[in-house]
């Protein structure tokens, strides 16, 4: 998270690597560890990284999602379980852009918005829920990753 304010560009990117490393916390030493975790380092980014945008949707959805995402898997009907996804996602994107406008004050993206009018929001929360599944998609793909490869490799390399 404090690389945000080294890569700017990277204010999505980066939080959405640290929630990755939410994931493998679960694997590794269990929810409990991962919620202690995610509550750690959304607190420290408030406090220590230079982008505070980033340390909020770290907070609000990057660092949550990943720990959620093992419960909501536990819907056994495909359908809700997507349901409750987008519904979380959507819930959370609104919270965030609320959040930035109307308590920190970035009125920037309030602008933006008005070149696409009175359903500027709307229109750019349809056009994110697409990038949501495949971020969803892919952090399943990552978990397989780290299980199937990852994880192999670095416990085969320890010394005995």
């Amino acid at each position: 998270m404090f690389l945000t304010g080294v890569f700017p560009l990277l204010y999505l990117v980066l939080p959405m690597l640290a929630g990755l490393l939410l994931l493998i916390v679960v694997e590794e030493v269990g929810t409990e560890w991962a919620w202690l975790t995610y509550f750690a380092v959304g607190l420290l980014s408030l406090f220590v990284t230079f982008d505070k945008e980033a340390a909020l949707i770290f907070i609000m959805f990057f660092g949550c999602y990943p720990i959620l995402k093992l419960y909501i898997n536990r819907i056994p009907t495909k359908w809700l379980r997507l349901i409750v996804k987008l519904l979380f996602f959507n819930l959370c994107m609104v919270a965030y852009f609320n959040l930035t406008v109307y308590v920190f004050g970035l009125t920037e993206l309030m602008e933006a918005f008005e070149d696409w009018g009175k359903y500027g929001g709307a229109i750019l929360l349809a056009i994110l829920n697409p990038f949501f599944l495949m971020y969803d998609l892919s952090l399943t793909n990552m978990m397989v990753l780290y299980r199937k490869w990852l994880k192999p490799r670095i416990l085969g390399r320890k010394k005995k």
